[in-house]
């Protein structure tokens, strides 16, 4: 039997306006570019622009019961509060950090042929039956944007078998895999593997016997040469070290991603936009929100015309009540977005200034060694507001500074004490690292204990499995890997 009770619960709930809020900080320049178009296109309240008009009283209009449901009718609605005598809209958030010779600057982009089209075209200079045809084309339809063929044969062939009704075999497959596909451009496209693609771009090659030798290297040891066992090498084929390192360098010349390399491969690049501008003048910072962030919004001199001609009209209608109210949801729609715009301003700003003088003798010098540690709970104390909202400032955003576009989140980084006890960023230590292995003897690399050694000897005591994840995270590969004849 079912029993009913009555429970209380305090909950704590965002408004809509916060949660628009916390929506448009998040986004970055382009995005939220998109998202203005998108909501001027929906309420036609809402415009941009510098044309003057008539604006709307700062004073939202109160009349919603606590659940933020409308419960006024036509007749309730204070038109005077939606009016204004002002010529200047008070609702506008002014750009003034731009000259009026800036233009805006659109990056034009190629649109040439794509990789999988270029290499169906290539097609057509082979004479195939139908079935044929069908299985080359469905193979160039299988390379990834790498230039390989990632799938086994025989779930090609299922997959021909189903999608295309062309019921054939493994061996025909690589008949048509190696006869037709391996010999399209650019080289060693269709490979099915590292090893088969260097392969091919060296039997598409003249012959020599530097190229046969690094030819049969590869197909009977390919993984003593990947893994730089070079004395196993020299005796396995009984040669010297001046042959092998002629074919290691025969094979470092070939292409490991053949589909990258082609020029046709037009994929669009993403354009950054930086979010803010951090100059030095004259010796001293100067932080600037981008022009593209602040945006003119007014409201509508149409909807404001409306609710004057209903003001003053004697007779109203119903048609002209229904036509207020819903022109009073639309100006108060209005009002939340531009309001949140000029939140989202002052939040940003406030947020990357504080970044910006937390950081400051990095942005002075541009040297990474002087960044400090610095986590988001550091910046959200500093401008009492929460983590989230940090984080969501600084995942997205770029800023430009004289040593290049940077990612904020990059100047977040967690601390460790050096021999002195005192806090260090991570990226200080990274970068001192990677220092090190660049200017190893590749000869003889050093491994990360010498390297936690030698770090720990420039005042920065870390075990060697930190070593070996800072240089991980660094895409530094092993000793072993980065050894050269």
């Amino acid at each position: 039997m079912l029993k009913q009770s009555l429970h209380y619960k305090l909950l704590q709930k965002l408004s809509p306006q916060q949660i628009q809020l916390m929506k448009l900080i998040q986004l970055p320049t382009q995005a939220f570019e998109e998202r203005l178009k998108q909501e001027i296109e929906e309420n036609p309240a809402l415009d941009s622009g510098k044309e003057e008009s008539d604006s709307l009283d700062n004073d939202l209009f109160n009349e919603f019961d606590d659940t933020g449901n409308e419960k006024i009718e036509a007749e309730d609605i204070n038109i005077d509060e939606y009016l204004s005598d002002d010529e200047i809209p008070s609702y506008k958030t002014q750009a003034n950090n731009y000259a009026a010779d800036d233009d805006e600057k659109n990056v034009p982009y190629a649109a040439g042929t794509s990789f999988h089209q270029s290499l169906k075209n290539q097609l057509s200079t082979y004479i195939f039956n139908d079935d044929e045809l069908a299985i080359a084309e469905f193979l160039v339809g299988s390379i990834d944007d790498s230039g390989y063929i990632r799938r086994e044969i025989l779930d090609l062939v299922d997959d021909l078998a189903f999608t295309a009704n062309v019921f054939t075999t493994e061996e025909k497959v690589i008949s048509i895999l190696k006869r037709v596909v391996h010999n399209l451009d650019p080289i060693g496209v269709g490979a099915r593997d590292l090893k088969e693609c260097l392969i091919i771009q060296l039997k598409r090659k003249k012959n020599t016997k530097i190229r046969t030798l690094a030819i049969k290297i590869l197909e009977s040891a390919f993984d003593h040469f990947v893994k730089k066992h070079f004395k196993k090498l020299q005796e396995k084929f009984t040669i010297s070290e001046d042959e092998l390192k002629e074919v290691n360098t025969e094979i470092s010349k070939l292409n490991p991603k053949p589909g990258s390399s082609y020029a046709g491969n037009n994929k669009i690049a993403e354009q950054i936009v930086p979010d803010f501008s951090i100059k030095l003048i004259d010796g001293e910072l100067d932080l600037v929100l981008n022009s593209r962030n602040a945006p003119e919004l007014r409201v509508s001199r149409e909807y404001n015309t409306m609710l004057k001609g209903y003001q003053e009209a004697t007779v109203k209608s119903k048609s002209q009540k229904d036509a207020v109210l819903f022109i009073k949801q639309k100006l108060d729609a209005a009002k939340w977005f531009i309001d949140a715009i000029k939140q989202r301003q002052q939040t940003l700003l406030v947020t990357m200034n504080t970044i910006m003088n937390y950081q400051y003798d990095y942005f002075l010098t541009g040297d990474e060694r002087k960044l400090k540690p610095m986590i988001l709970k550091d910046i959200a104390d500093k401008i009492n507001m929460d983590v989230s909202t940090v984080s969501r400032v600084a995942n997205s955003k770029y800023v430009s500074t004289p040593y290049g576009t940077k990612l904020i989140k990059e100047f977040f980084s967690e601390s460790m004490k050096n021999d002195q006890g005192e806090d260090v960023s991570t990226k200080e230590i990274k970068k001192i690292l990677e220092t090190v292995v660049i200017e190893e003897n590749k000869k003889k690399p050093l491994t990360d204990e010498k390297l936690a050694t030698i770090l720990k000897e420039k005042g920065y005591p870390i075990a060697r499995r930190t070593v070996a994840k800072y240089r991980e995270q660094l895409d530094l590969p092993v000793a072993r890997l980065r050894k050269e004849m």
